[in-house]
């Protein structure tokens, strides 16, 4: 060892140089105008005319807590950070760069989203496409709302005569059922059977309320066609019984199997029958049902109207249906016993 050198008792040397007065380590200097021993800390900020830190002492920046050798260091905050890392052997290792691909990472889709957002966008492209092609319904879109709600109104009248219809069904079925009555039943109820098929097969006349339609030509003449739609439409509107008649007075049925074909001269051909304009539909039914049906937008009045024509209505509260068709005889068909 150097006689720059004393030994301390610990295993370091002592560093060369004048010694601090004050007596033994550990006791203040008893001098007034001594420093403060804290100041004269390596750890103290050093400044002009301050005694540096020496070779074995590691020196301490301004604004940076030391660390200590035991300590744990968060390494998280560093890498985030990008600054290089102290480990514990004194070594700096650079940041990993881990932060990019983590964020490209998070905003990349995964198949599942992809799937969501695709079956999303049908979804919405299915609802666009239905919502578009409701509100552009040329028939229902035009019609008055005084219109829709008779129409609706109707409706439920002919459900509350349907579900009339069926208990009068279901009293009868208990009525034959039943013994004394049984054979009373059976026979009026057989008789009632046998004259609505009667109406509707055209060979018993009908009276009731009803309508008159009377078809008038323009610039074309009345089309069978034409007179086809209407006595559709009136089907469709609950209508019970019909026939038609020409300007010549000449009546027809009209039944199930009733054709219309177009004669000469404007002429019309029903079952066979030449009938002349202008004509006229009778028909037993609800009459209000029945006018809102051939009036909606689109329909036979509009039709006719467009081709020049026109179409009169007149309500009856007793119409009478009194032309007859000849039976039908059957060839092929029997019922099912």
């Amino acid at each position: 060892m150097s006689d720059e050198q004393t030994d301390t008792g610990t295993g370091w040397p002592q560093p060369a140089g004048p010694v601090r007065p004050g007596g033994p380590a550990g006791e203040p200097d008893p001098r007034p105008d001594a420093p403060d021993p804290d100041e004269l800390s390596p750890l103290a900020p050093q400044g002009p005319g301050q005694p540096q830190p020496s070779e074995d002492e590691p020196a301490v920046q301004p604004g940076v807590e030391p660390v200590d050798d035991g300590a744990t260091v968060d390494l998280s905050a560093a890498s985030r950070s990008g600054e290089p890392v102290a480990d514990s052997g004194g070594l700096a290792e650079p940041a990993v760069e881990s932060a990019a691909p983590v964020v490209a990472g998070r905003s990349r889709w995964s198949t599942a989203g992809v799937m969501i957002a695709v079956l999303l966008a049908l979804l919405g492209f299915t609802l666009v496409v239905q919502l578009k092609t409701t509100s552009t319904d040329p028939t229902l879109g035009a019609t008055r709302q005084e219109d829709l709600v008779r129409i609706l109104s109707d409706l439920d009248a002919r459900e509350n005569r349907l579900q009339q219809d069926i208990r009068a069904l279901e009293d009868s079925q208990r009525q034959l059922r039943s013994g004394e009555q049984g054979r009373q039943a059976a026979l009026d109820e057989a008789t009632r059977r046998a004259d609505e098929l009667g109406i509707l097969a055209g060979t018993l006349p009908a009276v009731g309320p009803g309508l008159t339609v009377q078809f008038d030509a323009g610039v074309k003449p009345i089309s069978a066609n034409r007179v086809l739609d209407a006595v559709q439409e009136l089907r469709g509107a609950g209508a019970e019984a019909m026939q038609i008649a020409g300007g010549d007075r000449a009546t027809v049925r009209i039944i199930a199997s009733t054709y219309f074909l177009d004669g000469d001269n404007g002429s019309l051909v029903v079952e066979g029958r030449r009938l002349t304009g202008p004509y006229t539909i009778t028909v037993i039914g609800d009459p209000a049902t029945m006018r809102t049906a051939l009036n909606i937008p689109g329909g036979v009045v509009a039709s006719v109207r467009g081709d020049g024509g026109n179409v009169t209505f007149g309500e009856r509260e007793v119409a009478e249906v009194s032309a007859l068709h000849v039976p039908i005889k059957l060839e092929h068909a029997r019922p099912v016993s």
